[in-house]
């Protein structure tokens, strides 16, 4: 299920779990490592054993107010909070979180189309173990016996809460991919989804367009990859439609997706605020940075992904919406590079696009700049460019010398001519299906010749002369 009848939209919220690139867990010298062996990893305090007591990982605290910042969020003192529950995966019944006064509050995240969303808020807290069910359907409420792995447990995460101002599953996923690519850029996380290094709950709800109230909103927990993401918000949305046309409401409460059946399943009821009975930890002092922190915190930023992607548009003359995949290749310095070097820009993003999927390896700027030169002059077809283009990256080199070492050299047009006479000569229905405007067969008489030309001819002249002989 994907795509919503008329008359209904989506509201989309996500909450983003964040896994910081320490060395140490959250408040104890405990190693923050993926993958070693099961409760290896712990010790009295991230247990919560009687007598322990936290102190904060300095280098978590930067690292989130460095997001914050790059979120554009306004970056404050803070309040560290125990939030009350009972489950297996925190022993000592509580977890610490921030709630009434986080690090980081209102900022947004600008999408690759523009689209601005807002973030509420991004605040620090430990991370859970990680609870193994045994038996029944893999939940806690059948199973025969659960396994509990501590080493998750106290390491520091950021949570990323958005506002609920998400329309689609795709917006939904741009926004966790601009976000990742933040962390990435800021050096704060690996965000390594397969990991669990960063994990998203989608709150989705459905209401009439042109409506601005917010309905019964269900949450999908764990999700950990973009796949997953579109097909949970896609199937939830119109589970949530299908009920209100059946006369029907959803229930409030988290569900489960099931990527194997396609569906989500009820979990638990949701809770609300008042049920985790938040209250200020009392072994922890609040958090105050100073001017001069916050000034290192800001001066340390990278230019971010949204400010590259303006970058290369005002170098190259497109649109910021069409920089997207250059800035996520981080190619976006070479296409401006050879910009600069006097290639036109949309023939060079068109080959970051298309022809540089794997990286840029040995090209560079100067480099690209004059193959586009080769091409736009016609010294050189369109698939010899990319054979040249192949071997620069692979190996570097002058355009010109690569081009001649490979035999390329730009066919005389009155050459191509003749081959094209030959090929209509031989196939006079297809060409009359051409004239009479079936542009199908125009690819078999192009790929006819670049068989015949061993790739040399140039496609573009090609279809000019097939034109010219058209209307003639």
């Amino acid at each position: 299920m994907s795509e919503l009848p008329d008359g209904w939209e989506m509201v989309i919220g996500l909450e983003v779990h964040v896994e910081l690139a320490t060395q140490t867990k959250l408040f104890c010298p405990c190693a923050n490592a993926f993958g070693d062996e099961p409760n290896t990893n712990i010790c009295p305090t991230c247990l919560g054993l009687p007598g322990s007591l936290p102190v904060p990982n300095a280098q978590a605290i930067d690292y989130a107010m460095t997001l914050g910042h790059a979120l554009g969020c306004t970056v404050a003192g803070s309040v560290f909070a125990r939030k009350n529950y009972f489950y297996p995966d925190m022993p000592k019944d509580y977890q610490t979180t921030q709630y009434e006064h986080p690090t980081n509050e209102n900022g947004s995240i600008t999408l690759g189309d523009g689209t601005v969303i807002g973030v509420e808020r991004a605040h620090i807290e430990e991370d859970t173990g990680k609870s193994t069910h045994l038996g029944g359907g893999g939940r806690i409420h059948d199973a025969t016996a659960t396994l509990v792995d501590y080493n998750r447990a106290g390491v520091p995460l950021v949570e990323v809460v958005s506002r609920p101002e998400m329309r689609s599953a795709d917006q939904a996923r741009a926004y966790v991919s601009e976000l990742r690519d933040i962390l990435l850029a800021t050096g704060v996380s690996d965000a390594r989804m397969e990991e669990g290094s960063m994990r998203v709950d989608a709150n989705v709800s459905v209401r009439p367009v042109g409506s601005d109230e917010l309905r019964t909103r269900c949450e999908l927990k764990n999700i950990n990859s973009m796949r997953s993401l579109g097909r949970a918000i896609n199937y939830e949305a119109r589970r949530h439609v299908d009920l209100y046309e059946s006369g029907q409401s959803p229930n409030q409460q988290t569900r489960h997706w099931d990527e194997d059946g396609g569906r989500s399943t009820p979990g638990r009821s949701k809770e609300d605020a008042d049920d985790y009975r938040y209250f200020a930890c009392p072994d922890l002092p609040p958090l105050v940075p100073t001017d001069e922190e916050m000034q290192a915190i800001r001066a340390g930023l990278p230019v971010l992904p949204a400010a590259r992607r303006q970058a290369l548009a005002d170098a190259t003359g497109i649109e910021a919406g069409q920089a997207v995949l250059a800035v996520e290749r981080g190619l976006d310095a070479l296409a401006i590079a050879a910009v600069r070097a006097g290639a036109p820009g949309d023939v060079v993003i068109k080959h970051v696009d298309q022809n540089l999927s794997d990286g840029a390896g040995q090209l560079d700027g100067p480099m690209l700049a004059k193959l586009v030169g080769l091409e736009v002059s016609g010294a050189l077809s369109a698939t010899q460019v990319k054979t040249v283009l192949g071997e620069l990256v692979a190996s570097g080199g002058d355009p010109a010398d690569v081009a001649a070492s490979m035999g390329f050299e730009a066919m005389d047009s009155s050459e191509l001519a003749t081959l094209l006479d030959q090929l209509i000569a031989d196939n006079p229905d297809e060409w009359q299906r051409f004239t009479e405007g079936d542009t199908k067969v125009q690819g078999f008489f192009v790929g006819q010749i670049m068989k015949a030309t061993q790739g040399k001819a140039d496609g573009k002249i090609v279809n000019q002369l097939m034109k010219e002989r058209s209307s003639g």
